[in-house]
C-alpha cells in the first residue's frame, strides 16, 4: 500500500528527465551514470521506483549517492533502455532513462541455410526472383548492408539486387544474368553472403540449389542424316528392315521422341510400317522387285512438348531380286573362223576365248560373278581385270602330238543366297604345226639282191611315219644321190618307199651299196629324216678268173724259212 502511494505521489509531483547511454555488453559494475544533474533536483538521498522489474535485476542504484551501475552484462536486443523515477526530499522528482546503445554483436542470418528455387530456362534476362533475406539484429550500420554470391556462379549467370523496405529489413533479389540453357547446365548451386556495416563485418551464409526447368527448345536429332537398307523381294510381311533412332536434348515429355513415315510424300502403298517407340521399320505388305526395285521413305521423329518440335530424315530400301535364274556363260572363240581351237604353237598368255556371263537376276548387262576353270591340266587358265569380262588364256606350253583335245569346264557362280551355278564344256581342239620330221622304222635296213637280177626287181620297202597330221604328216621318199655308192643303181617310189632296181647290178663292181633313203613331209617348211639301206648283191658265177698280172718276178733270200709266204 505505501508502494501504491509513493507511485501515485510521484505521479502527481512535478519531475525532470534525466536521459543517460551505456554501451551494450560492457563490464558488469560498469558506472552508468548519475540520477541528479545537480541543479533541478536537491540531490540524493532518493526513492527508487522502477518501472519494470527489469531495473532491480539489471542495474545497481544507489540510493544514498545516486550513482547507477550494470548489475549485469546488458544487452540491447534483449532490452533497449531501463526506466526508473527518483524521488528527492525535496525538489522534482527525476525520471530516469537508461538507453542501451548498440553494438555489432550479431551477425545477419538467413532463416534457413538452404533455398532451392526453379528458372525454366527460357527465363528472360532481369527477371528477379524473391529470395530470403538475412535479419541482423543489430542496428544501423550494424544491420545488413550488403549481399555477395561467393560461389557457384558459373558463367555468372546470376546477378543479386537488393532494397530495404521500412521494417528495416534489406530484402533480397535473384535476378538472371545471362543465358540459361539446361542442355548446358542443368542446375546451379549458389553461396551467398550477408555482411552487416561493422569493422571487419560479420556475415551469414546460404546455399541456393538452382534447377533449370526444361523447356521444349530442341527437336529431336537423327544419328544419320540418310539410311540405307536392302530387303529380300520375298521378305514376309513383318520382317524387320532397319532401326532409325534419334535424340533430343530436352528433358521429360520434350525430349520424348515418336516416329511416323510420311506419307504425304513417301510410301503411299503403305509397303513398310514404323514402330513409333523403337523407331523399328518393317515390311507392311509383300514386295515385288520387277514392279520397284527402291523405296525412299521420309522418317518423321517428333517429340511430346506443348508445342512438339519435329525432324525427319531419308531412308532408301533397295529391293533385292530372289535369286532364281542361273547366269547364262557367253563364250567367243578368238580363232579365225570362231571354233573351239588353238594352235600348238600359242605361247603362255596367248588368249583362247573371251568369256562373258549373264544374270536374268541382275538388271546390268554383264553381272558380277565367280568364273572358274578346270581341266585341262593346268594348261589353261581365266585372267580379268573386272571381274566381268574374263579371257581363257594358255598357261602352259602345248604339244598335239601328246595331246590333241582338251575337255575344259567353266562354271559361273553368281552372288545370290543361295548361290545358283551354271556350267559350259568346251572341247578344245589343238591344231597342228610341223614341228616334227619323219621318223623311220628303222635307222638302218637290210636288204638282198641277186645281180642277175632285172631292173624294177623289188629290194625292199622302208616306212617313214610323221606325228604331225594332215599335209605337215605326208611322206615323199627319195634316195640321196651318191655315185660313190651306186645309188644310181636304185630308185624308190616317193609314195611307197618301196625300193627297186633301176638297171643291173654288178656284185664284183660293188657287192654291197649303201643307199641313203630321205623322208621328206609335206609341212612348211617341210622336215626330214634320213635311213641307211645296206643292200648285199649275190654273186653268180659269171666270170672267169683273171690274174691281175701275166708275169710275176720274186726274189727269196737263201736262208727263209720254211713256211713263210713270199709271194701272193
Amino acid at each position: 500500500m505505501w508502494l501504491s502511494l509513493l507511485l501515485v505521489w510521484a505521479s502527481a509531483a512535478a519531475e525532470h528527465i534525466r536521459n543517460l547511454e551505456i554501451s551494450e555488453g560492457v563490464a558488469v559494475g560498469t558506472r552508468i551514470g548519475f540520477i541528479g544533474d545537480g541543479a533541478s533536483d536537491s540531490g540524493p538521498p532518493y526513492l527508487i521506483v522502477p518501472v519494470g522489474s527489469a531495473v532491480e535485476t539489471d542495474l545497481n542504484i544507489d540510493q544514498t549517492t545516486g550513482e547507477i551501475r550494470t548489475k549485469v552484462q546488458l544487452d540491447r536486443e534483449t532490452r533497449s533502455s531501463y526506466s526508473l523515477v527518483a524521488i528527492p526530499i525535496s525538489g522534482d522528482n527525476v525520471k530516469v532513462i537508461v538507453k542501451v546503445l548498440d553494438e555489432n554483436d550479431n551477425a545477419p542470418t538467413f532463416p534457413t541455410k538452404l533455398m532451392n528455387i526453379e528458372f525454366p530456362e527460357n527465363t528472360p534476362r532481369d527477371v528477379k526472383r524473391t529470395l530470403n533475406p538475412a535479419k541482423d539484429l543489430d542496428l544501423d550500420l550494424y544491420n545488413t548492408q550488403r549481399y555477395n554470391i561467393i560461389s557457384g556462379n558459373v558463367n555468372n549467370a546470376f546477378r543479386l539486387s537488393s532494397h530495404r523496405e521500412r521494417d528495416g529489413v534489406l530484402y533480397l533479389d535473384l535476378q538472371i544474368n545471362g543465358y540459361l540453357d539446361r542442355e548446358t547446365i542443368p542446375s546451379y548451386s549458389l553461396v551467398i553472403e550477408a555482411l552487416d556495416g561493422g569493422t571487419p563485418p560479420l556475415r551469414g551464409e546460404m546455399t541456393v540449389n538452382i534447377t533449370i526447368q526444361d523447356v521444349n527448345d530442341n527437336q529431336p536429332v537423327f544419328n544419320q542424316t540418310r539410311y540405307f537398307a536392302t530387303v529380300p523381294e520375298n521378305a514376309t510381311v513383318g520382317t524387320s528392315v532397319l532401326k532409325v533412332f534419334a535424340t533430343d536434348n530436352d528433358s521429360g515429355e520434350n525430349g520424348q521422341i515418336e516416329y511416323s513415315i510420311n506419307r504425304r510424300q513417301s510410301d503411299r502403298d503403305n509397303m513398310f510400317r514404323i514402330d513409333q517407340s523403337s523407331g523399328l521399320i518393317s515390311v507392311n505388305k509383300l514386295l515385288d522387285f520387277e514392279t520397284k526395285e527402291l523405296h525412299e521413305l521420309v522418317i518423321v521423329a517428333k517429340d511430346h512438348g506443348l508445342q512438339p518440335l519435329e525432324t525427319t530424315t531419308f531412308v532408301s530400301i533397295r529391293v533385292t531380286d530372289v535369286n532364281d535364274n542361273q547366269p547364262i556363260i557367253n563364250v567367243i572363240f578368238l580363232s579365225d573362223d570362231a571354233t573351239p581351237k588353238i594352235s600348238e604353237s600359242a605361247k603362255e598368255g596367248d588368249f583362247v576365248a573371251r568369256i562373258s556371263v549373264n544374270d536374268p537376276d541382275s538388271k546390268t548387262e554383264y553381272s558380277n560373278v565367280n568364273v572358274t576353270l578346270t581341266g585341262g591340266n593346268g594348261r589353261f587358265g581365266l585372267t580379268t581385270r573386272d571381274n566381268i569380262i574374263y579371257l581363257m588364256i594358255v598357261s602352259m606350253p602345248l604339244d598335239r602330238e601328246l595331246q590333241a583335245n582338251y575337255t575344259l569346264n567353266v562354271v559361273a557362280t553368281d552372288q545370290g543366297n543361295p548361290p545358283l551355278h551354271a556350267s559350259k564344256t568346251i572341247n578344245l581342239q589343238i591344231t597342228d604345226i610341223n614341228d616334227n620330221p619323219p621318223q623311220f622304222e628303222q635307222a638302218v635296213y637290210h636288204a638282198n639282191v641277186m645281180e642277175v637280177s632285172d631292173p624294177g626287181t623289188s629290194v625292199i620297202q622302208v616306212l617313214a611315219n610323221d606325228k604331225d597330221e594332215g599335209n605337215n604328216s605326208e611322206v615323199f621318199y627319195s634316195l640321196k644321190d651318191s655315185p660313190d655308192t651306186h645309188s644310181s643303181w636304185f630308185q624308190i617310189d616317193s609314195r611307197s618307199g618301196l625300193i627297186t632296181t633301176r638297171v643291173n647290178v654288178d656284185c664284183e663292181t660293188d657287192p654291197v651299196p649303201q643307199l641313203t633313203v630321205v623322208a621328206t613331209d609335206n609341212g612348211f617348211p617341210p622336215l626330214s629324216s634320213t635311213a641307211q639301206v645296206s643292200v648285199t648283191i649275190h654273186d653268180v658265177n659269171d666270170n672267169e678268173p683273171i690274174f691281175d698280172q701275166s708275169f710275176y718276178n720274186v726274189s727269196v733270200a737263201e736262208n727263209e724259212a720254211i713256211g713263210r709266204c713270199i709271194f701272193k
